[in-house]
């Protein structure tokens, strides 16, 4: 990415993922915190450092107060006194976990009872933590926070029945900055444990060749086809989402490379960025990873981490397809053909010279799946990815094959290891094949590119670390006073006329909430707010989950605010808002899926619901994945206004009206709906309207672009 496109960004979204360390002493020295921030990580979740769990979390935001002030600041340069304010921030962080450390028994001896000093140093913690948001995120998130916060101490003056009875300045500090309801609550938990092992897991991944791997995949597929490029973009983009824990993020890494290629293929700049950042958006809700939401959202209900995985299936294969249906219809349209195969890299080629890079990805999704926890399974994925990291370099210069061989057997065993004795039979491992790489040509390429995505790693948690810090502020704000109660009430009260009207609420408060907030803080301030309310409608517990943590992501496709297509606007040269606006059609079945979900609960296989009690479980799931498939199907040709040919202005309006039906959840609307389907193919049969017009030249050759993971 160009400074200018980075600078660009920045503007809409500050994240560190864009930020580098200077080639500075400066520099050296947040790399090595990055460094020593990951190994302390990576040695508590392999219990190589034992220490309780609110030490755990208080060094977790330490770190990233100690990392992220220092860095933001030497990528803004604002001169030596904001450098300066940087550090001491950086330092009052660090004096917070330190205090916590040395006074960790008797903080629990009084809690409810604190003393002078430890108010002092509750207002330093939250104080740092709001600040550190501010500084790496931008003003949204605390903001919210804030507001919250004033509730706390100032609630009690509000009319009925938005008051509360009141707490003294005391006990909030209390509440918010010790124990773990506070900053230091369940996110900051599932921050300092799942969500850090996975976003190092993906920037392993990445480094060693996981984009290029992806996006040749992704060439070689459908490269060729009719509307090939932004088909890419979709595959590329949602395959990226196993690995990554930021739609943003997405945007800016593949967005690189697609949106140019659409440009230059002939799709519109808007509508090639509001692909992409719907592409990229969407892997937030494919599993497994999910952008870590799937993980907080099993520690929160409290069920297994494959419920949410199955939940999210069905809906985000909808989705994709979807999505790869509107860039089907808009290439044809617009009479895009495919790339040459003969340019295109071929998948099996690309799958065979790095197949081993999916090894780590199936072992994860195998791991979870297998009833393991996330935090095991992700220790075991970063571990078996970094032994074949550091094992390649060393097999590249074996001539003889069988010593190969042998040498990979060996891999082998030393990576199942780790199921019989641990991370520590592993690490012995991993520090032999470091001292073999210092040995062997290529080797310290290698042993460079695991400490740079150790680094590297860090850098990209600390958004969502600090976001997960100054959220838990919202969800210490819902335990203390029970405000969500208020919203909920409301909600049910709509709700007892019209549960529609009650979703409907429900969406625009998400959205709301949602803009200019990452996926995992969004998910927990409109779960904490909303979810409650919908479970009590009789909408299913995961449903109402789900619910919220869709239109949650939307909210970064939906204008004003539109964080992914802002972050997509500088690399496809065009107004975020007008991305957007092709962001928000084309993510048509984000929209409606939800909904959909709601009235039928087997589209997110969980049983429940009038449909499933009428015809039974597995017809109710036939049923409505054809149903919402045919919707979707029909909104995409109303958008485009295509089927094989440009439709005339009344085929659109029957194509909308039947998929509004077929969505709609009342008596009768699925007989109309499919009444209007007929009517519609009617119209298509007896009146197609005009043949589309030749297409003139075809489009000039193009040259696949490198993509460099170094």
């Amino acid at each position: 990415m160009s400074a200018s496109t980075a600078d660009q960004t920045l503007s809409h979204e500050p994240n560190t993922h864009e930020q580098h360390f200077p080639a500075s002493a400066e520099g050296k020295l947040l790399y090595g915190i990055a460094v020593a921030f990951s190994l302390f990580q990576i040695a508590t979740a392999a219990h190589l450092i034992d220490m309780p769990s609110q030490l755990v979390r208080s060094t977790h935001v330490a770190f990233l107060l100690l990392l992220g002030f220092p860095l933001v600041a030497a990528n803004v340069r604002k001169g030596a006194f904001y450098t300066a304010g940087a550090w001491a921030l950086a330092t009052a962080g660090v004096a917070v976990a330190v205090y916590q450390y040395v006074e960790y028994e008797p903080l629990i001896l009084r809690a409810g009872d604190l003393i002078t000093l430890d108010l002092y140093i509750g207002v330093v913690a939250i104080a740092t933590v709001f600040i550190g948001a501010w500084v790496i995120m931008g003003p949204a998130l605390p903001i919210i926070s804030g507001l919250f916060l004033a509730y706390c101490f100032f609630g009690q003056y509000l009319p009925s029945p938005l008051n509360h009875r009141g707490y003294d300045f005391a006990q909030v500090i209390d509440h918010m900055a010790y124990g773990t309801e506070g900053i230091y609550g369940v996110p900051t938990y599932v921050s300092s444990s799942y969500i850090f092992l996975f976003i190092l897991f993906g920037s392993f991944l990445e480094r060693a060749g996981m984009i290029k791997l992806f996006t040749d995949i992704s060439l070689g597929l459908v490269g060729h086809k009719q509307g090939g490029p932004a088909k890419v973009s979709v595959i590329s983009s949602g395959l990226m989402g196993t690995i990554s824990g930021s739609g943003v993020a997405n945007v800016v890494t593949t967005g690189q490379f697609t949106i140019p290629l659409m440009k230059r293929f002939g799709y519109r700049p808007a509508f090639a960025g509001g692909v992409e950042a719907t592409s990229s958006m969407g892997g937030q809700i494919m599993p497994p990873v999910m952008g870590a939401v799937a993980f907080i959202m099993a520690e929160t209900l409290g069920v297994e981490y494959a419920e949410i995985v199955k939940a999210a299936l069905i809906p985000a294969i909808l989705y994709f397809a979807s999505v790869f249906w509107m860039v089907h219809l808009e290439a044809g349209k617009r009479g895009l053909s495919g790339l040459d195969p003969k340019d295109l890299p071929s998948a099996s080629a690309a799958i065979r010279r790095q197949w081993y890079l999916l090894l780590p990805l199936a072992a994860l999704v195998w791991l979870l799946f297998s009833g393991y926890t996330p935090l095991f399974a992700g220790t075991a994925g970063l571990a078996l990815t970094m032994l074949l990291i550091l094992g390649s370099s060393i097999a590249i210069g074996m001539s003889n094959t069988a010593i190969r061989t042998i040498f990979w057997i060996g891999i082998g065993i030393a990576g199942a290891s780790f199921f019989q004795y641990g991370f520590r039979a592993v690490l012995i491992a991993i520090l032999v094949l470091i001292a073999w790489n210092f040995l062997v040509k290529g080797g310290r390429q290698a042993l460079k590119l695991s400490v740079d995505s150790l680094a590297d790693g860090a850098k990209t948690a600390l958004p969502v670390g600090i976001a997960c810090a100054v959220v838990g502020i919202i969800v210490g704000t819902m335990t203390l006073t029970g405000a969500a109660n208020t919203f909920g009430q409301f909600v049910v009260a709509v709700g007892e006329h019209s549960l529609f009207l009650s979703l409907i609420l429900t969406m625009l408060t998400c959205i709301v909430l949602g803009m200019g907030i990452p996926t995992i803080p969004n998910y927990i301030i409109t779960s904490s707010i909303a979810g409650p309310a919908l479970l009590e409608l009789g909408v299913p517990l995961i449903v109402s989950h789900m619910f919220v943590f869709y239109f949650g992501i939307l909210a970064d496709l939906t204008p004003p605010v539109a964080l992914a297509c802002f972050a997509a606007a500088p690399i496809a040269r065009e107004s975020g808002l007008r991305i957007s606006f092709e962001a928000v059609k084309v993510a048509a079945a984000g929209f409606v899926i939800p909904f959909m979900a709601v009235y039928t609960p087997a589209l997110m296989l969980q049983d429940g619901g009038p449909l499933a009690e009428a015809i039974g479980y597995p017809l109710a799931v036939l049923y409505i994945v054809v149903k919402a498939s045919l919707s979707i199907g029909l909104w995409g040709v109303a958008v485009i206004g295509y089927l094989n040919r440009p439709l005339p202005l009344l085929h659109r309006l029957v194509a909308a009206a039947a998929a509004f039906f077929l969505v709609a959840a009342l008596p009768i609307t699925d007989e109309i709906g499919g009444a209007l389907v007929l009517l519609f193919g009617l119209l298509v049969w007896k009146f197609p309207g005009k043949a589309p017009a030749p297409v003139g030249n075809a489009p000039p050759k193009i040259e696949t672009p490198k993509i460099e993971t170094s």
